[in-house]
């Protein structure tokens, strides 16, 4: 298996034809799924004792299986948060693989590791964080914000008063799916202020005030959010950073999806406040144009990471020492093992420079603009609130929740466009509405009126 032949350099010329064709393509299928047995009815048995060959294993996935994904970076795929990475950080994803490095330590992914630093340096000066704060990469925004909770617990465990109680935090019930599923892994307790709009400092300073004595010691940080997933709202970070720092609390902003748009110059003051966080998680492989999968936790105080997730073990005591001296990215976050997955976001850099980024970014906020502008010109259609960052909630007038479903499958099943319905808090009741989310500066006018007037 890894020796070198003619097979390989084949199999390597195929690759490299395949993802040329791939990131050269300016018409794409959107693609869409198919049941499990669908797939093995057309692919058969692919894992078997003798091997079906490299050849005819890629002819299966060109043929087959590739068709049956929907690519996040297609123009026409405004649903969840969706996914535009830059052509250049495609091929740059090539050649992180090729090079087989190991990220955890220096000693073994010096240059790699430097590489990703210097891309850290851009997003953490884009926040504001004091002098002497950093970060590293992740997978995503769940292990993003789990590493910045633990650290955070970690640290509030430190004080002999709090050492066997269980920890307490505070979010919005507009925060994203991962807060939760991260205080479950983290084993604290989890309570919501009832808003899915703007978290405000006055909101918070209530809850903290309504807290038992028992409720008060157990709890210890507070998760803002910088651009909620559903609907783009930022809270209101300022406010919130007051109540934290009179409070003596850890205050943690997931901005996963709408910390890209700390490099738009014309919404950079919605997050102020933002830069006095103890921590911020951030998904590059969002709004910042890199491929998934490529998170990222920064913190005000690294060392404070560092004390909580440096991990110890006789094999990796050389790693520690003075001569293998550098910055080791898995101090800081919960992973050992872990890819140079900030390498591809570097090379785009390196290659389009700042304010490239700063105009694709500005676009994504552009296209929810226009969005807003033709559901005002569309009889069938309305807007739920007002456009944030890049999300857009709007409301089919006379649609049933059955009638938004319909609606998806059959765009999705045409191959026209992948866009889902989520739900809005009305009053006491949860609305089935429809909502657009944009990233990709490929996304045209046109597509928007289109998906549109298919609503009618």
């Amino acid at each position: 298996m890894h020796k070198i032949d003619i097979d390989l350099v084949e199999m390597t010329m195929d690759v490299m034809k395949y993802t040329i064709d791939r990131v050269s393509a300016t018409k794409r299928k959107i693609g869409k799924p198919k049941k499990a047995e669908e797939l093995k009815a057309l692919v058969g048995e692919t894992i078997t004792n003798e091997g079906i060959g490299g050849e005819y294993a890629f002819k299966l996935w060109r043929k087959y299986l590739s068709k049956a994904n929907v690519p996040v970076d297609h123009p026409r795929h405004l649903a969840f948060v969706p996914a535009s990475p830059t052509r250049a950080a495609i091929m740059f994803d090539l050649i992180t693989s090729a090079s087989s490095i190991h990220g955890a330590y220096w000693m073994e992914g010096a240059g790699g590791i430097f590489c990703e630093n210097e891309a850290m340096k851009w997003i953490v000066s884009l926040t504001g964080l004091p002098e002497g704060a950093f970060g590293v990469f992740t997978s995503g925004g769940t292990a993003a914000n789990l590493s910045g909770i633990v650290t955070a617990r970690e640290h509030w465990r430190e004080q002999d008063e709090f050492k066997g109680e269980k920890g307490l935090i505070i979010t919005s019930v507009g925060a994203h799916s991962s807060i939760k599923a991260m205080a479950k892994v983290a084993d604290v307790d989890i309570l919501l202020v009832d808003t899915e709009d703007v978290m405000s400092g006055a909101e918070l300073q209530k809850t903290v005030n309504g807290l038992t004595p028992h409720q008060r010691k157990r709890l210890f940080a507070v998760v803002g959010t910088g651009g909620t997933t559903n609907a783009g709202i930022i809270d209101d970070l300022g406010g919130i950073a007051n109540v934290c720092e009179k409070e003596n609390l850890w205050f943690h902003v997931d901005a996963a999806y709408g910390g890209g748009a700390l490099a738009a110059d014309s919404v950079r003051h919605l997050f102020n406040g933002i830069e006095r966080a103890d921590s911020i998680t951030i998904d590059p492989h969002k709004w910042m144009f890199s491929p998934y999968d490529c998170g990222a936790i920064l913190y005000k105080k690294p060392e404070l990471a560092k004390k909580a997730h440096s991990q110890q073990g006789s094999y990796l005591d050389i790693f520690k020492d003075e001569g293998a001296h550098g910055f080791n990215p898995t101090d800081y976050q919960i992973q050992l093992t872990r890819r140079v997955r900030g390498l591809p976001l570097w090379f785009s850099l390196a290659t389009h420079g700042i304010d490239k980024y700063k105009e694709a970014v500005e676009r994504g906020l552009e296209l929810a603009q226009i969005a807003g502008r033709l559901i005002g010109e569309n009889p069938n259609v309305e807007l739920v609130r007002e456009p944030s960052l890049s999300c857009v909630l709007y409301r089919r007038i006379g649609w049933k929740p059955e009638d938004y479903t319909h609606w998806t499958y059959e765009n999705h099943k045409n191959g026209f466009a992948l866009v889902t319905p989520t739900k809005w808090k009305t009053g006491d009741a949860f609305e089935t509405v429809s909502r657009f989310c944009f990233i990709n500066p490929d996304t045209t006018e046109d597509d928007i009126k289109t998906i549109l007037e298919s609503m009618a």
